[in-house]
């Protein structure tokens, strides 16, 4: 079975364009959940332009499924993750002033300091995955840091999927199949969608868990939250 993480990085941009606590973080998360998501995702900035690692600490007792936190591993980012003790830390390169996680770390010339920040968040038994591209070496050398998953930017595959699905997935199989070979979990995230998140779960069907935040937040505007995270569950059957 194939995890839905929902991101709600959304929320929090919207509470924050008014100030006050509307829509409620937490209640949203817990929502989500009651809805049938099978875990929370987070990516708290050194701006706090969305979430604020208030809600981080905010949200930790409340999580009944899993929760996942997105960030560069900073020394500030690791502190905080080595406090809340989340289920799941998805490393990504970003920037601090990142509009969004657009590309995934080219391992090699950071091998030495990826592998100690997994060594850091194994200490603690916080499960790690690092946000790579589809560059088969680069996948190998991810495997060499020590983490447990790595999350697959799917950025390019939803650019690709409507002109040429066949030729927007295959990239993704080969790197599947690379992160099966080095013993690796898989995760997937960006851009997926009710339209393009079927064909990749078929085709990938060894996925732990795709982070769905900005697509299915969008999609509930019209849908409504809790059918929408029925849908996009529907489309990891």
């Amino acid at each position: 079975m194939t995890n839905l993480s929902v991101n709600v990085n959304k929320i929090a941009t919207l509470r924050n364009a008014r100030g006050g606590n509307v829509p409620c973080v937490e209640t949203v998360a817990t929502d989500c959940e009651r809805f049938g998501a099978d875990g929370i995702t987070v990516h708290p900035r050194p701006d706090e332009r969305h979430i604020r690692r208030e809600d981080v600490f905010k949200l930790r007792p409340l999580i009944r499924t899993e929760f996942n936190i997105e960030g560069y591993p900073s020394e500030d980012f690791l502190k905080l993750v080595l406090l809340v003790k989340p289920t799941q830390v998805t490393l990504v390169p970003d920037a601090p002033d990142a509009l969004t996680s657009s590309a995934g770390w080219i391992v090699a010339p950071h091998l030495d300091f990826l592998a100690s920040v997994v060594d850091r968040l194994h200490e603690v038994g916080i499960r790690v995955s690092i946000f790579v591209g589809t560059d088969l070496d680069n996948i190998r050398q991810a495997a060499r840091t020590g983490t447990d998953r790595v999350e697959l930017y799917t950025g390019p595959y939803a650019h690709n999927f409507k002109s040429d699905p066949e030729q927007a997935i295959a990239p993704y199989l080969a790197a599947a199949e690379a992160a099966r070979q080095m013993g690796l979990g898989l995760n997937a995230g960006h851009d997926l969608s009710l339209e393009n998140l079927p064909f990749f779960h078929q085709h990938i069907p060894q996925l732990s868990e795709v982070s769905i935040g900005h697509q299915l937040i969008a999609d509930s505007l019209y849908m409504g939250l809790e059918a929408a995270i029925k849908a996009y569950k529907q489309a990891l059957q």
